[in-house]
């Protein structure tokens, strides 16, 4: 089961840098990422969520590609080259369609509904990490992370996990 972890920065860019890190140990199997999303409350009040993979888009472009290749199979023996080509494009119109709608009603990762939620109590400007953690080695990530700032919002960790994770944003940097 996942972990869940929120921490609160005073900047997207903060929230970002922190992201970054996280994909490097990511790279390093320090941590096991499922999601890593930004969100952040704009000054008229909005919150706008940054994610790391657009699942819209993600799905159109499969199902552009899948369109693409069913018209190209099926319309080119009937009509001839130039049908095929036309049922082609139908095809990847239809499948990119179909696609954006499937991406639009699939949610990875971390719920959206949930972040926003959780954001709307950020004051304007400031922006919240938010984590769904499969694996960690505990004590290589607190290291990686330590001074780096934030205050801890919400998590799904035990608490002295917890505790750990809130002295370590606060201590002075490594």
């Amino acid at each position: 089961m996942s972990d869940l972890i929120a921490i609160v920065y005073p900047s997207e860019e903060k929230a970002e840098e922190v992201r970054q890190r996280l994909l490097e140990l990511q790279k390093e199997y320090v941590i096991e990422l499922e999601d890593a999303v930004i969100a952040v409350k704009t000054r008229d009040g909005r919150v706008k969520l940054n994610q790391l993979i657009n699942p819209t888009g993600l799905a159109a472009l499969n199902g552009s590609l899948w369109g693409l290749i069913i018209g190209a199979i099926f319309m080119l023996p009937v009509f001839g080259a130039a049908v095929g080509a036309i049922g082609a494009a139908g095809g990847a119109a239809v499948g990119a369609a179909t696609g954006a709608i499937v991406g639009a009603l699939t949610d990875l990762g971390i719920d959206d509904d949930f972040i926003k939620q959780l954001a709307d109590n950020l004051q304007p400007g400031n922006a919240a990490l938010f984590l769904l953690v499969r694996k960690m080695t505990a004590e290589k990530l607190l290291e990686a992370i330590k001074g780096t700032g934030g205050t801890v919002l919400r998590t799904s960790l035990d608490r002295g996990k917890e505790e750990a994770l809130r002295a370590t944003l606060a201590a002075a940097p490594a």
